[in-house]
C-alpha cells in the first residue's frame, strides 16, 4: 500500500499492524475497515481470525509483513475481500469464490430456506425422491447447500458461465455432495430435456438494470461478472423468461422461487397472471423485511 508509511517499522507484532492497518482502511473509506484488517492478516497468516487475538504479541517477518501489504494494496483497488481470500461463508459453508463467480450474498440463503420448507411438505413416503433444480448455479452455493441438507435429493444445477460450473464442481466436491448434483451447461432452461420435471425450482438469476449498472459500487462493476448480474432493460428480461419458461419443467404442485430486487416483485406477479399453468403465488421477505423473492406454484398439486 501506499501502507509503506504504515508499515516502515523493522518490526512488527499482530495487535500493532491490525490497529495501524485498519485506521489506514478507514482513512482511504474502505467498509468494514476492522474486519478487513483481520480476515487479510488471518489470510496471510494462514490462521482463523480468532488466533490472531490469541497471539496478539507475535512478531512478523518481512515475507508476511510484504504479503499482507500486497493483499491491503488490492483492496485499496476495491478488489471484493472475497476474491482476495477465495472464500465466501454461505448457510454456514465456506465456498470458494473466484472472478469467474458472483459474490453469494446473505439473502440468497432465503432461497434455501424456501426450497427446504418447501420439501418438507411433500407427501410422505413420498413415491420420489424430491427434485431440485438450482437455474444458475454461479459458484453452487444453493444446489450445495441443499445437498447437505436435504441428501435423498437429487438435483440439476445449470449456468452459462462454463468458469461458473467449474467453481461449484469444485465446491460440491468439497462438501462431499458432488454425486449428489448433476451438472449441466446452458442459457437458462436450454440445457434441460423436455419431460424432465422437478418439486423445486429455485434461481438467482441476473436483475440489475442495465440502465443502473454504471452507479454500482466499484467492488460490483469492476469485479463482478457483468454477466451473472445485468438484468438488460428494466432488469426484468431473464426474470421474464424464467416465468414464462418454467411450467413444462415443474411438476404439478411444484414451486418455483425467484430471486430479485424488492422493486421487481409486483411486475413478477403481473406476468405470473398471464400464465394459466400456474395457481397459487406469493411474495416473501427477506430478513431486511423487504419483497426479495417470488413464489409461484404449478397447478394440479392442491394447495
Amino acid at each position: 500500500m501506499n501502507g509503506d508509511r504504515v508499515m516502515r517499522p523493522t518490526s512488527w507484532k499482530i495487535k500493532d499492524l491490525l490497529k495501524v492497518s485498519a485506521d489506514y482502511l478507514k482513512e482511504k473509506n474502505i467498509e468494514s475497515p476492522q474486519l478487513t484488517a483481520e480476515v487479510l492478516l488471518a489470510h496471510q497468516l494462514k490462521l482463523d481470525r480468532i488466533d490472531l487475538y490469541l497471539n496478539f504479541d507475535q512478531p512478523l517477518s518481512e515475507n508476511e509483513i510484504s504479503g499482507y501489504r500486497s493483499l491491503i494494496k488490492r483492496r485499496l483497488r476495491h478488489e471484493p475481500l472475497q476474491y482476495i481470500t477465495g472464500v465466501q461463508e454461505f448457510w454456514s459453508l465456506d465456498f470458494m469464490v473466484g472472478p469467474q463467480v458472483l459474490v453469494p450474498r446473505p439473502e440468497t440463503e432465503l432461497l434455501v430456506e424456501l426450497a427446504i420448507k418447501r420439501i418438507n411438505t411433500l407427501s410422505k413416503p413420498a413415491k420420489h425422491s424430491p427434485t431440485i433444480l438450482d437455474l444458475g448455479t454461479g459458484c453452487g452455493t444453493i444446489a450445495v447447500s441443499l445437498a447437505k441438507k436435504i441428501q435423498q435429493a437429487q438435483i440439476r444445477a445449470t449456468d452459462i458461465s462454463a468458469g461458473a460450473l467449474k467453481m461449484a464442481r469444485l465446491n460440491a466436491e468439497k462438501h462431499g455432495v458432488l454425486e449428489q448434483i448433476e451438472f449441466s451447461q446452458g442459457d437458462l432452461w436450454d440445457p434441460l430435456n423436455q419431460g424432465i420435471t422437478f418439486d423445486v425450482i429455485v434461481s438467482n438469476p441476473p436483475y440489475i438494470a442495465s440502465e443502473e449498472y454504471d452507479d454500482l459500487p466499484p467492488e460490483v462493476r469492476d469485479y463482478e461478472p457483468r454477466q451473472a448480474l445485468d438484468g438488460l432493460e428494466g432488469g426484468m428480461a431473464y426474470i421474464e423468461r424464467i416465468i414464462n419458461g418454467g411450467p413444462p419443467f415443474m411438476n404439478p404442485g411444484g414451486c418455483l422461487f425467484i430471486e430479485m430486487d424488492p422493486a421487481q416483485t409486483e411486475k413478477a406477479l403481473n406476468l405470473i397472471d398471464k400464465i394459466d399453468a400456474y395457481d397459487r403465488t406469493d411474495r416473501i421477505k427477506d430478513y431486511s423485511h423487504r419483497y426479495r423473492v417470488v413464489m409461484v406454484q404449478k397447478a394440479g398439486g392442491g394447495t
